[in-house]
């Protein structure tokens, strides 16, 4: 479960040097209205999981130049005073939501169009809600939620009920990429 430091308010702009400082113990940060969230490092399968999905939409993007995908650590400053960053297992954003030139080195500040979430064993069905309405508050129109013990995966759309999929289903990367579709089981290859 993620510890949670409540008490000052952190911003966007100390998160930097404390994840640093925090990584080198093996750990992750997000930061949630304010306060510092500390994580143990993903698993085994949990990481390779993502690598999956990264991979399946990347080769995807890339035949259709259509954006980028983004992997864990990658933080996006989804709202200000008092800041929230959160880092998806793996993310895209549309080309013509990315700037002209070259990505800033800090957080992106904007919402991902698609926001994935590999659920780990130690993520409270709280902790997932939490990230959930985050993404989807703060304008992600698609975020997939993936279930590596039941190799299924619940589908959150802007504005529309939760669907859950299992590994016979296919899932769709509609309306964030309309043309992805892919075997959920491919998830877990």
């Amino acid at each position: 479960m993620p510890v949670v430091t409540q008490g000052t308010l952190v911003s966007a702009d100390d998160l930097p040097a404390l994840s640093s400082r925090l990584a080198a113990q093996g750990k992750r940060t997000e930061l949630v209205r304010g306060d510092l969230v500390v994580m143990a490092p993903a698993g085994g399968r949990h990481g390779h999981i993502a690598n999956s999905i990264a991979y399946l939409l990347t080769e995807f993007t890339r035949a259709r130049q259509g954006g980028m995908v983004f992997v864990a650590e990658t933080g996006f400053l989804l709202r200000r005073d008092p800041d929230t960053v959160r880092a998806p297992d793996v993310a895209f954003v549309g080309a013509g939501r990315l700037p002209e030139e070259d990505l800033p080195r800090g957080f992106l500040e904007l919402a991902p169009d698609l926001a994935v979430e590999v659920v780990s064993p130690s993520d409270s069905s709280s902790t997932v809600r939490d990230k959930v309405r985050d993404w989807l508050g703060a304008g992600t129109p698609l975020v997939w939620v993936v279930y590596p013990d039941s190799r299924s995966v619940t589908v959150h759309r802007q504005g529309g009920q939760p669907q859950q999929l299992s590994e016979t289903d296919s899932l769709s990367g509609a309306p964030a990429l309309p043309d992805f579709a892919v075997p959920v089981r491919d998830l877990f290859a």
